[in-house]
């Protein structure tokens, strides 16, 4: 890890608010006793996430800022804007001509009016 890796992580702890919690499940004793699993909540953002996959508190601290940081970039990320295309002319004809088919279908399917 580079000195800028290192700070750029200090920098997204330093806004985080840091929970640790027992992991629980398979692993006997350690499991039941050591705190090892971090929850790491983004204060700005909202953003929380947890890992509880390595035996270690660091691991998973590292795992945790991992996954904190990919949420933090897909919620950075803009969608490039849409270019608007237009309809060509002949589905616009076939669209109006299948408009009048359905249409024509539809009144001969009506109740016929009494002749007056």
């Amino acid at each position: 890890m580079t000195v800028d890796a290192k700070t750029e992580s200090r920098d997204l702890l330093a806004e985080c608010r840091v929970d640790t919690f027992r992991s629980g499940g398979k692993g006997g004793q350690h499991q039941n006793k050591v705190e090892s699993g971090i929850r790491l909540t983004h204060r700005p953002t909202g953003i929380s996430v947890a890992s509880r996959a390595h035996r270690s508190q660091h691991g998973n601290r590292r795992e945790a800022l991992r996954r904190l940081r990919e949420k933090l970039a897909e919620l950075a990320r803009e969608d490039p804007p849409r270019i608007q295309t237009q309809v060509p002319a002949h589905e616009r004809q076939r669209r109006i001509e299948e408009k009048k088919r359905r249409s024509r279908l539809k009144r001969l399917r009506a109740r016929p009016r009494p002749e007056e």
